[in-house]
């Protein structure tokens, strides 16, 4: 996978992340433990530090990045949807940014938040934990309920897992030429195919 120093800064990955190797590590990244960094991620540590906790996810084609002396920070159990860019900002532990979101600087998303999909978060802008928050620019809509905070987490042990999986049985192939007979499917993220072509 690409990680490059940036003068004496290395990327830090702890054994059991996962980062898929067309994502991009540079320089003051810090990945923690169960971590998921899906294909084509960026992560840009290069002014700012980015730091990612225990069991947090940046899914494919995110972009992370801060501006010197700020911090880029997805807490425990962060949830960051495909496409989404985040600029010097901290995702609170069990929070979700939604895909195509857009999170600028010292904005704080508060723990067990949900962003929803291509919302816009200006930056100084804060939260409470459990909010919903949409639009562009976001505002706070609701408070989320015991069964949408479930939700999230069980979403976030999904890619936990996937870290697992991953590191287990990923490998680069060539494709094949036809469909097999009785081809598997994935039913559940703890499917194990029976055949193997």
């Amino acid at each position: 996978m690409p990680i490059y120093a940036i003068e004496d800064l290395h990327p830090v990955v702890d054994p059991t992340a996962f980062v898929h190797p067309t994502a991009t590590l540079i320089g003051d990244v810090i990945i923690g433990a169960n971590c998921y960094v899906g294909p084509g991620a960026s992560l840009r540590g290069d002014f700012g530090r980015i730091v990612m906790h225990k069991g947090a996810n940046i899914q494919d084609n995110c972009v992370a990045h801060s501006f010197p002396n700020q911090d880029c920070i997805v807490e425990e159990d962060g949830h960051i949807g495909h496409g989404a860019v985040l600029h010097g900002c901290t995702i609170g532990r069990n929070a979700l940014v939604g895909m195509n979101s857009v999170i600028m600087d010292k904005a704080i998303i508060g723990a067990d938040s949900l962003v929803a999909a291509c919302s816009f978060v200006k930056g100084n802008f804060t939260c409470p934990p459990r909010s919903l928050i949409a639009g562009t620019p976001a505002a706070i809509k609701r408070t989320l309920s015991d069964k949408e905070v479930e939700w999230k987490t069980n979403g976030t042990q999904e890619y936990q897992h996937l870290s697992t999986r991953c590191h287990s049985s990923l490998q680069e192939v060539e494709a094949l030429t036809t469909v097999q007979d009785q081809r598997p499917r994935f039913i559940q993220s703890t499917h194990s195919p029976k055949t193997k072509n």
